[in-house]
């Protein structure tokens, strides 16, 4: 048997993330090498990645200087326990995380992965109130749809239904769940603007049903990914600030995906204008070239309740065995340099409006699209059946993931449901590129169409 049969044949006894392995196994996809924006597998196909791995690989695959900052790295320390000490590197990734975090967000934990973000915020809010003098605010409130990671504690932050969440229930007490702000399929059965915001308002009324003494966070992410790119009008984020503000909440973005220069700048607080207390980021802050995340913390929030003497035992109770890790340090270090020498922040832009451009047109004319969402270098496009009355496809229809199984045969990663389909391209994709991929997808929406699910 050849070494790609051995390969093939053991791939059933690996666990991939939120698939069944019995349908994998019988035609797995096995990547060999990567380079740009492309990925080739086992058999020397060559795929084209439209969403960065899954919204991680922002600088692209292969970049030689982001692996040769590894390399140095590892041949002057690839470990320092945090328990005892830091590495230089750490603090100079620090220093310079620091510099593109918005203003006073400075204090930063420095972890492995997003889950470990969103549960190191969340426990760094019930900890801040305890020793603030508010122990009975320990409450966190989330947005259906919304997804903050596969800890437990995050598990709960998150407003998914189905058995991605509720295979792995009861979830911890004092997590409550409103409804986001996605206008197409609102909640509500309202229409932006005459809504009046009421998604947002939502926020105050709900603080205030359950007691803004009991609540001590809002966690959501600035877009939402599994919600469908779900993209709030611009109102939306001034006014969550407001409130939170008002009933002394802490606010929590959740950046896994939206930050390191995803929505055309470094963070989507920035491109809402909006200053978070506790900011999450994960998988573009090493680009997937070391396992890397982190926490930025409101300076004063830190400061005057965590920093102190030994006896008074009030430090951060909370660690990661791999946090500030020299080796990922060293990679977001590379990676900040990559995307400023290179100006991607805005070429992503550039890409992402091309993108849109182009599918809210071609979809169109398909006659099913419902909406084309998304900020930067991060596109949503929504599918209906009837374009008139925003009505989707039958749910048995699964006409986004029927069009993804044509999408991998024609050579081509998205990010896809049943109702949507996401773009998240390497922000150093060319117009050419970008094209491609645009070409390659609506061509297989169009044949997904005509075959009508059969």
């Amino acid at each position: 048997m050849t070494e790609n049969g051995h390969l093939t044949d053991a791939v059933q006894h690996i666990l991939l993330d939120l698939r069944q392995m019995k349908s994998f196994a019988a035609r797995p996809l096995i990547i060999e090498k990567a380079q740009g924006i492309y990925l080739t597998d086992i058999d020397g196909k060559r795929y084209i990645d439209g969403i960065s791995g899954i919204f991680v690989v922002n600088i692209g695959h292969g970049n030689q200087h982001v692996i040769e900052a590894i390399r140095k790295q590892q041949e002057k320390v690839s470990f320092v326990a945090p328990l005892h000490a830091v590495s230089d590197t750490a603090i100079r990734y620090v220093t310079r995380l620091g510099e593109i975090t918005p203003a006073g967000l400075q204090t930063i934990k420095l972890l492995s992965g997003g889950s470990e973000a969103t549960e190191t915020a969340m426990k760094f809010a019930r900890q801040y109130f305890r020793q603030a003098g508010k122990p009975s605010k320990y409450k966190f409130i989330g947005l259906y749809k919304g997804y903050h990671g596969a800890t437990m504690g995050a598990m709960s932050a998150t407003g998914l239904g189905g058995p991605r969440k509720s295979v792995f229930g009861p979830f911890l007490e004092g997590y409550v769940h409103i409804a986001p702000p996605a206008c197409f399929t609102c909640a509500y059965g309202l229409s932006y603007p005459n809504c009046d915001l009421l998604c947002a308002r939502m926020l105050d009324y709900t603080i205030q049903q359950q007691g803004a003494e009991s609540v001590a966070g809002f966690i959501i992410e600035p877009i939402s990914n599994t919600g469908g790119i779900s993209t709030p009008p611009p109102e939306y984020h001034p006014l969550i600030r407001d409130i939170c503000t008002k009933h002394n909440v802490l606010l929590i973005y959740d950046e896994i995906i939206t930050g390191m220069g995803r929505t055309g700048r470094w963070f989507a607080s920035q491109t809402f204008g909006v200053t978070p207390d506790l900011l999450c980021c994960g998988k573009g802050l090493s680009s997937g070239y070391a396992p890397l995340a982190a926490v930025a913390i409101r300076d004063d929030l830190y400061f005057s309740t965590f920093w102190g003497e030994d006896s008074a035992n009030i430090h951060f109770a909370h660690g990661h065995t791999y946090g500030a890790n020299p080796i990922a340090a060293a990679a977001g270090l590379a990676v900040i340099d990559v995307v400023e020498r290179e100006g991607l922040i805005a070429h992503g832009q550039r890409i992402g409006d091309h993108i849109r451009a182009r599918v809210s047109k071609e979809v169109a004319a398909l006659g099913i699209l419902g909406e084309v969402r998304g900020k930067g270098c991060l596109v949503g496009v929504e599918f209906v059946a009837d374009m008139a009355r925003k009505q989707h496809f039958p749910l048995e229809r699964q006409f986004g993931k029927r069009v993804e199984r044509r999408l991998l045969d024609a050579g081509i990663i998205l990010r896809c449901d049943p109702n949507w389909i996401a773009f998240a391209p390497p922000l150093i994709t060319t117009i050419p590129q970008a094209d491609e991929m645009v070409d390659i997808f609506v061509r297989c929406v169009g044949d997904e169409l005509q075959a009508g699910g059969a």
